[in-house]
């Protein structure tokens, strides 16, 4: 079986560490911009805190799926959902393969076969990543200044995510919650 290498597993690293780097569209309750690499521990961790909470479902898989989503935006930066389009989706797709490429290729084939479920959208893990992948932006935003929202963000915070939860409860509680906290923070900020 083709191992890495020393070598070759650094390389790999120092090419996603540039996640830590990536600004995303969103800034943290202290106000720093958050990095695509931030989101993306986040999103795991969230994945595992519930696993008690999604029955019959993967959690270690949704977890792997939750931590490599957005390695393409290592190549590609990160585009906001309300900008991206499908030249922006098959150009990271592309950058994706690049990368993963430099993997020995159990791990290779490992890898890609996760990213193709993720975007068949098929499976009960797959859909329950991206359901978290938007929450936790949700909640992000959520836990940020009102005053870094752009305007179509009012209104975006309160559907983004609301079709990804459908069919597993305890996200949609969290959608709930979340909209309720939105509501909470808009109101609160046209008082002011």
């Amino acid at each position: 079986m083709e191992k890495f290498s020393a070598e070759q597993f650094i390389n790999f690293l120092g090419k996603i560490e540039k996640l830590k780097s990536v600004p995303r569209h969103c800034v943290t309750a202290d106000g720093v911009v958050e990095n695509v690499a931030a989101h993306s521990w986040r999103t795991a961790v969230m994945a595992y805190l519930m696993k008690d909470e999604l029955e019959d479902i993967d959690t270690d898989k949704v977890i792997r799926m939750c931590l490599l989503h957005d390695i393409g935006e290592a190549v590609t930066g990160d585009i906001p959902t309300f900008e991206k389009t499908e030249e922006h989706e098959e150009v990271e797709k592309q950058a994706v393969d690049e990368l993963l490429k430099s993997l020995p290729g159990p791990l290779y084939q490992e890898i890609t076969a996760l990213f193709e479920e993720m975007d068949a959208q098929e499976t009960k893990e797959a859909r329950v990543y991206k359901a978290l992948d938007k929450l936790e932006a949700v909640i992000q935003h959520n836990q940020s200044d009102i005053r870094t929202w752009l305007p179509l963000e009012y209104d975006l915070q309160k559907t983004y995510a609301a079709e990804a939860v459908k069919g597993v409860p305890f996200l949609e509680r969290l959608q709930e919650e979340s909209v309720k906290e939105t509501e909470r923070k808009i109101e609160e900020y046209s008082r002011k």
